[in-house]
């Protein structure tokens, strides 16, 4: 059954985005993507091509959540930087026309990998598309804020501090039960959050392998997606949360990790090995306390995940999986403490 998510007037849509959007033409057909967890996101497939709307689900939403047009304004920005990006179009503020805000932008054709094993992969190729991976997140990290006109994209300083009060209010906000290994957690976290060391880059918020679009034959980040978590913060998040794939257990039809696998034999980098490369291309020594940034990371995600379950609950989710998420939240939890030792 179709949601109020899954549909967009095509009467209407399609005579807007030929006024707006330059060379657009003969909508054809739409096709919303099955995956993702935030903002619904549709193929628009037309006479003059192919091209991806991206929107922000309807009804009533948290507070600073689903910002599609933070989302187009930072592809806008690096579109003049070495950081992969899709070819953004058109942003439409008017929430009457389709129901809520919504942005326009290139069909990307390549790959989406989404085990992190690679099975479909060489174990060369394994190798090439993780060293890319990192290339593009340091890349991402020594842009230059003010060139690309994004100095004023998020609050510098005490990033963390601000973001465990984003979401641990967020996550009370979606609270349906309590967790017990989520309030360990939190109380941990409140109260060993590092001190602010002055460090500060465009970060992603949600850098992972299934956000990345990879060249139909080499292992190359062609488009880095979803920004809808970016902001201006501190580095290390990214790098945490692009390093929780290789502490998460490989569960079948839902979280792909690499523990416990064979990544010598696979061809993939250890937790150490990934992050002396960040350091050697971001010209770092080191980052101490590392397990505090991936146990952070998994405390964000558990709290965006329980937000995806609530979500569910008030029934303007974007997945139809996305009720079945809470389940995870307690996974979460325990990997962030495990995280810790």
């Amino acid at each position: 059954m179709q949601t109020a998510v899954d549909k967009l007037d095509e009467t209407v849509l399609g005579p807007y985005l030929e006024r707006h959007v330059d060379g657009f033409s003969g909508l054809q057909n739409i096709c919303k993507f099955a995956d993702g967890q935030s903002n619904p996101t549709f193929k628009i497939s037309a006479e003059s091509g192919d091209y991806v709307l991206r929107r922000q689900p309807p009804g009533d939403l948290l507070k600073s959540a689903h910002a599609v047009d933070r989302e187009f304004r930072v592809i806008s920005a690096l579109s003049a930087s070495n950081v992969p990006v899709p070819r953004v179009y058109h942003l439409c503020e008017d929430r009457d026309l389709i129901g809520s805000m919504f942005y326009v932008m290139e069909f990307c054709d390549g790959r989406i990998f989404w085990q992190a094993a690679l099975p479909e992969v060489s174990k060369t190729d394994r190798t090439a598309i993780y060293d890319y991976m990192n290339r593009v997140l340091a890349s991402l990290h020594t842009i230059d804020i003010d060139k690309l006109g994004l100095r004023d994209f998020g609050k510098p300083g005490n990033y963390f501090e601000r973001q465990f009060e984003r979401w641990s209010g967020q996550y009370r906000a979606c609270e349906m039960q309590r967790i017990d290994a989520m309030e360990t957690l939190m109380r941990w976290l409140r109260d060993n959050l590092p001190e602010d060391d002055g460090r500060v880059s465009l970060v992603h918020g949600d850098y992972r392998l299934d956000n990345m679009i990879f060249d139909a034959k080499k292992p190359h980040v062609i488009a880095l997606l979803d920004w809808e978590l970016s902001t201006l913060g501190h580095p290390f998040a990214d790098v945490g949360y692009q390093c929780m794939q290789l502490r998460m257990p490989d569960r079948a039809g839902s979280i792909s990790g690499l523990r416990g696998k064979n990544l010598v034999a696979l061809g993939i980098p250890t937790e150490d090995e990934y992050v002396a490369r960040y350091c050697e291309r971001t010209g770092i020594d080191r980052i101490d306390d590392f397990g505090f940034y991936v146990a952070f990371s998994f405390f964000r995600l558990a709290a965006i995940i329980q937000g995806v379950a609530r979500r569910a609950v008030d029934g303007n989710a974007s997945n139809k999986n996305a009720a079945a998420m809470g389940g995870y939240v307690k996974p979460m939890a325990e990997l962030a403490l495990d995280s810790l030792h």
